[in-house]
């Protein structure tokens, strides 16, 4: 039995790592997480750790067009 033929569109996959990096917020606003947070923490003061946890706004339109693009289907 012959194969049913694809249409002509593709479908949009999500780049995983991307999707869990940033985060848009309820107004459109992309926000991204801080590096740093993994290891090596040992000898960095509580204040510095404590900054880590906070998301920060993305500057530049064309990382805001790139993200777009590896993640299409990014929930607000």
């Amino acid at each position: 039995m012959p194969r049913k033929m694809k249409s002509g569109k593709f479908k949009l996959k999500t780049h995983k790592a991307t999707s869990k990096r940033f985060r848009l917020t309820g107004s459109g606003v992309l926000m991204r997480t801080k590096g740093g947070k993994s290891h090596l923490r040992r000898r960095t003061s509580k204040r510095t750790k404590a900054l880590f946890t906070e998301m920060v706004p993305v500057q530049g339109d064309k990382i805001v067009q790139r993200v777009n693009r590896l993640a299409p289907n990014m929930e607000k």
